[in-house]
């Protein structure tokens, strides 16, 4: 997994919005974003666009867990409350996984455990590895 891990540093559109890859397992991942004024929209709330990011970079660590490349071809977010400060955090799952289809569910949470978004996303899975070498 910890090759999965560095292949995600090189994910630069969420080091530019200050999201943290914490940890990879099988068919689940984990992330963080501190919230800073950068990711406030207009009525100072985290932006939506933000929290879909989050909830993206963990949905792509946990579907190419596995070493294989997985490419999104769907998803969908839902907001059930507002992110205001401190941290957020993105726990991925994987719901179904056949060889070229898997579906995944990510829980967007705050520093209290309360659910700020549900995100659901699908994937096809591509012959391709990740890290041809060894993962």
């Amino acid at each position: 997994m910890r090759a999965i891990k560095e292949f995600f540093k090189n994910d630069r559109f969420a080091e530019h919005n200050g999201i943290e890859l914490l940890e990879v397992g099988e068919g689940r991942a984990r992330a963080r974003m501190k919230i800073e004024g950068y990711h406030l929209n207009g009525v100072s709330v985290v932006h939506g666009g933000a929290i879909f990011t989050l909830a993206d970079l963990a949905f792509a660590a946990a579907s190419n867990s596995h070493g294989t490349v997985a490419v999104a071809i769907n998803a969908s977010i839902w907001y059930v409350k507002a992110g205001l400060a401190g941290n957020l955090f993105a726990n991925a799952r994987e719901v179904s996984l056949n060889p070229k289809l898997a579906t995944y569910s990510i829980e967007v949470t705050d520093d209290g455990g309360e659910i700020i978004a549900v995100f659901e996303g699908m994937v096809y899975r591509k012959k391709q590895t990740i890290c041809p070498d060894a993962c």
